[in-house]
């Protein structure tokens, strides 16, 4: 292998600025300077940019234009950890080239969308008219985790200055093989649950005067995993629920366990939110179990986003994009885990997210081809021209 610092002369300014941002190690919530260096970059090009700091997090918001249509692009400095260091080929904060792949822990999700996008925007900012579109650069270094205090801190930002987006680009990595050949236009929600169902200890000896608390959790765990949820359609995914943990204690082979925990966490479609799907979980779960003690955590909301019939539409803008720079149309999904996508999503903001593949992401050695970085500059780039033609 050979740093790449030593082969990107020739090479398009996306793999340049890849380079700068996967060289800090910006594990979650650190930043490790990647949002100062993006902030001295997009203020050359015309944008007023703030760094929010909020319980530990950074967050970006650069706004380019005054015009009445706002558009933005979403995404994160921060990444996974790199696990264990042995594994890697190499150090997982040098970015390096290698049988025309970037290496290093970043080069998938998402710096490389960040860099893609900043490179389009270079290219495209002398065509669009500041005076008919505001350009927001929204950038957390809380996606990763509990993501509390990043995109949905800006969101909250965002309205108390009375600003509506229009659309949202989001940058995380949607393809499955080849950049440009998935997008996402939406994502399941997601909610785990705790449930305790209590009984009674005792010896199993005595099985009269104890309370078995499996016997109770085994009633719920049936009932939740045969309820009967919708199946989907070929453009969202159904709702699916599935139990990750039950724990009783200490175990003694004589002994009847007094209580149960059952942990699950379902993946819900766009016809619930969270407040209905707790509604119907606890329904379910109370009907076999009246006194179970139930609670709920990371709630994240899905969202779906269709095509307009009329105005400025995101999803023909990324298709037309990606047609007039691969030649091929992609397929629209709403699969995968959550996205940042859904604090920005409302009936009146159409959320797209389109990026480089996905195969590699989290893992040790996380790589990607260079072709897809240089596919997903000419896509934003598009994009951007595309934009401007409307505007």
């Amino acid at each position: 292998m050979k740093n790449s610092t030593q082969a990107t002369s020739a090479l398009a300014k996306s793999l340049y600025f890849s380079e700068i941002l996967m060289a800090r190690p910006s594990i979650t919530p650190v930043d490790a300077g990647c949002q100062p260096y993006l902030a001295y970059c997009l203020e050359k090009l015309g944008f007023d940019c703030t760094i929010h700091r909020v319980e530990g997090v950074s967050n970006l918001i650069a706004r380019w234009g005054k015009g009445k249509t706002h558009i933005a692009f979403s995404g994160h400095t921060d990444v996974v950890p790199p696990g264990p260091l042995d594994k890697w080929n190499s150090d997982p904060f040098t970015p390096v080239i290698s049988q025309n792949k970037l290496y290093g822990r970043g080069a998938a999700d998402m710096k490389t969308g960040i860099a893609a996008m900043l490179a389009a925007f270079e290219r495209a900012v002398d065509y669009l008219n500041s005076e008919e579109i505001t350009f927001w650069w929204l950038i957390t270094s809380d996606e990763e985790g509990e993501a509390e205090h990043g995109s949905k801190w800006i969101k909250s930002y965002l309205d108390a200055q009375g600003v509506k987006l229009s659309m949202c680009l989001v940058g995380e990595p949607t393809a499955s093989k080849q950049t440009g050949d998935t997008i996402k236009v939406g994502r399941r929600g997601s909610l785990s649950g705790t449930v305790l169902v209590k009984g009674k200890q005792g010896h199993v000896a005595y099985p009269h005067s104890c309370d078995n608390a499996i016997h109770s959790a085994s009633e719920v765990i049936r009932a939740l995993t045969q309820h009967q949820w919708e199946q989907g359609s070929p453009d969202f995914p159904g709702t699916s629920l599935q139990v990750t943990h039950v724990d009783t204690g200490n175990f003694v082979d004589n002994l009847v366990p007094g209580q149960a925990l059952i942990e699950f966490n379902v993946r819900y479609s766009w016809q619930y939110d969270q407040a209905s799907l707790i509604e119907l979980l606890s329904s379910i779960i109370r009907g076999v179990s009246p006194n179970a003690e139930l609670s709920w955590s990371r709630p994240c909301e899905s969202y779906l986003t269709k095509p307009t019939g009329k105005g400025l539409c995101l999803i023909q803008l990324i298709e037309t994009a990606i047609v007039n720079t691969t030649g091929r149309y992609p397929v629209i999904s709403t699969s995968g885990g959550t996205s940042d996508g859904r604090f920005y999503a409302s009936p009146a903001t159409q959320v797209v997210e389109v990026g480089v593949p996905n195969t590699s992401i989290h893992q040790v050695n996380e790589y990607i081809h260079l072709s897809d970085l240089l596919t997903l500059e000419d896509i934003y780039t598009e994009m951007l021209m595309g934009l401007a033609s409307h505007c």
